[in-house]
């Protein structure tokens, strides 16, 4: 350790790999950007994952590392960064913090009968399941970057299916995560990753089969699976449960769906205006061109009042109290 306490580690990375890899993500910054300590950990980070993928994987007597080691060494080669050496703890925690403030945007891809999901695993979590989705970039539109993601993970394109207000949120780990949802995709489609030993995998699960809970043992019943090979998927799966059932119902059932539509939560109480959400908290949002008017049970058999239905369909429709009460568990 120098006077500084910076820890000088034996490089276990070759220099002439380590200068490949500055030379192709770091030198052609643009100045101002080498300035930001911030955009430089993002560009250590892309030449972490290329080190891993085309080095580490190619050549045995090369030694995978965690980020941290890497931008260890990175920081101690570069003369420009040496500096910051003795910060570089900080430096890596106030990029964390920062990389988990940027919002993740990506899509479930539903089949055509609603019964299938679709979902990819990763190089880096070989023994996890999730939705194919991505950091969005500087001044990015959330659907552009779906769109961006979903392609490069699946070679699908879904930019003639995608509605922009059509979407699942969740706020995981402080981490904004909103997936748009997109149906009726065949599963005979062909799915083909276009980003080199990123995607491992993309296959169809049936949704009915995704645990509800953390202690759902479902999945390893009935596909073999952990049921902590979900926990990425977990946020959402009662919500693509309740989509799904929702939309396959008759239309004299659909009722209930309206409310799931307009974003009502997945809990059963309702938070405060001033109480935060819990980072498991699931918000289905669909936000609706034009508001539409709800009206309670008791509304509904209020025959001193008339009442105005917004859908074309209620103007010649009665109600049978007795049959409605019957169906009412």
């Amino acid at each position: 350790m120098n006077e500084e306490g910076v820890v000088k580690m034996k490089h276990s990375i070759p220099l002439d790999i380590l200068s490949d890899l500055l030379t192709r993500f770091l030198i052609y910054v643009p100045p101002e950007s080498k300035q930001n300590l911030i955009r430089i950990c993002f560009q250590i980070e892309l030449a972490h994952w290329y080190y891993l993928d085309f080095y580490v994987a190619n050549d045995s007597s090369l030694k995978g590392c965690s980020i941290t080691e890497f931008a260890t060494h990175v920081f101690q080669h570069i003369p420009s960064l040496q500096p910051y050496c003795d910060k570089l703890t900080e430096i890596m925690d106030d990029w964390k913090i920062y990389k988990q403030s940027v919002p993740t945007y990506g899509a479930i891809l539903l089949s055509e009968d609603l019964t299938h999901v679709l979902l990819v695993q990763s190089y880096f979590a070989k023994s996890s399941w999730g939705f194919p989705k991505g950091k969005v970039n500087q001044e990015e539109d959330p659907t552009h970057c779906a769109i961006r993601e979903v392609l490069e993970e699946t070679g699908f394109d879904i930019s003639t299916y995608i509605d922009p207000n059509l979407y699942l949120e969740a706020v995981i780990h402080e981490q904004l995560v909103r997936l748009y949802v997109i149906m009726g995709i065949s599963m005979d489609t062909k799915f083909q990753p276009k980003t080199r030993n990123e995607i491992k995998a993309c296959e169809w699960f049936a949704i009915i089969d995704l645990p509800n809970n953390k202690k759902d043992a479902t999945p390893k019943c009935k596909m073999g699976v952990n049921r902590n090979a979900f926990f990425m998927v977990l946020p959402f799966i009662k919500r693509i449960k309740a989509l799904s059932q929702s939309s396959s119902k008759p239309k004299r059932n659909r009722q209930k769906s309206v409310s799931i539509s307009e974003g009502e939560s997945s809990t059963k109480t309702k938070l405060k205006s001033n109480q935060k959400p819990d980072t498991d908290d699931i918000k289905f949002i669909k936000k609706s061109k034009e508001k539409k008017q709800t009206h309670s049970k008791r509304q509904l058999f209020n025959t001193h009042e008339q009442i105005e239905f917004s859908a074309p369909s209620w103007l010649n429709f009665k109600f049978d109290k007795t049959a409605i009460m019957e169906c009412i568990p």
